[in-house]
């Protein structure tokens, strides 16, 4: 597991800590998330990763797992460094 996934999996943790994530399970699917939660999520991805997510990010399937969020930080914060 990546930083950026153990980071996110942490997170994920305080709110559903009595369920093992794996990092290919559905959050959406499970029935974690309500828009409340959402919103959460995208201001600790914002500020824990120094990005910005643009309205273009905002689709389900870049925040459903570990991995899909993992990999939407990796491609925003690849973009910063160039």
């Amino acid at each position: 597991m990546s930083e950026i996934q153990a980071k996110i999996k942490t997170f994920l943790f305080k709110f559903f800590g009595n369920h093992d994530l794996q990092p290919d399970e559905d959050i959406f699917a499970l029935g974690f998330v309500n828009s409340m939660f959402a919103m959460q999520l995208v201001l600790f991805v914002e500020q824990e990763f120094q990005i910005t997510i643009e309205n273009e990010d905002l689709e389900f399937e870049n925040f459903r797992t570990i991995n899909s969020l993992a990999n939407l930080i990796e491609r925003k914060t690849a973009i910063l460094v160039q």
